[in-house]
């Protein structure tokens, strides 16, 4: 029974997540509102609050799903049985992060206030799952290079601060690209494959 109780509230915590998702390609993070999330899901708004007490706690939980999932496609990478050389292995985490763009675009936008405004049981599930990414990530360098501790902490404390910076990069704005065209700033189409991969071959 107690099973049965989490699996109807893990599924309902995911619809109202996946609702949130789904308003976040289109709206900003301050416009979105309980209210829109309700509409969008089988849940009253005051329902939505039997899972999750605040809006900030929602993005969170989706935050954490997000590193949940990529720590999956990094064990997939740990897993082959293949060494790999630089190129291959910056390829192949370059793939995976194409993947997490809600994740990069929460980091880089909102992460600070959404961490302020969560319970700290919460804060503690994300932060588990972002330290499983970061003992992932060098499990995948240390396989696969064969480096050391000191080099693999290096790389660590490179690719982490820049990860936060490729969403904004990748999908600028109309605002912003018009302003930099205004001052003939330039600027150039990128992907966040693009920018993970190129980024990685410097760093590896």
């Amino acid at each position: 029974m107690a099973v049965e109780l989490k699996e109807t509230i893990d599924r309902r915590r995911e619809e109202i997540m996946d609702a949130c998702e789904k308003l976040y390609e289109t709206m900003g993070f301050h416009s979105i509102t309980i209210k829109n999330i309700s509409t969008e899901t089988s849940f009253s708004r005051p329902s939505i609050y039997n899972y999750f007490q605040t809006k900030e706690e929602i993005f969170l939980g989706l935050l954490t799903r997000e590193y949940t999932k990529w720590n999956d496609a990094l064990r997939s990478i740990i897993r082959r049985n293949a060494d790999m050389d630089k190129e291959a292995l910056a390829r192949a985490i370059a793939k995976s992060m194409e993947e997490r763009k809600t994740l990069l675009k929460i980091s880089a936008m909102n992460l600070y206030e959404i961490e302020e405004n969560s319970r700290d049981e919460l804060l503690v599930e994300y932060k588990k799952a972002f330290k499983e990414t970061i003992e992932l990530f060098g499990e995948c360098l240390k396989k696969h290079l064969a480096i050391t501790d000191q080099k693999n902490e290096q790389i660590r404390y490179a690719f982490f601060p820049y990860m936060y910076g490729i969403y904004p990069y990748s999908y600028p704005t109309e605002k912003q690209i018009s302003a930099m065209d205004e001052v003939k700033l330039s600027h150039v189409d990128v992907t966040i494959y693009e920018m993970t991969y190129q980024f990685l071959k410097l760093i590896l």
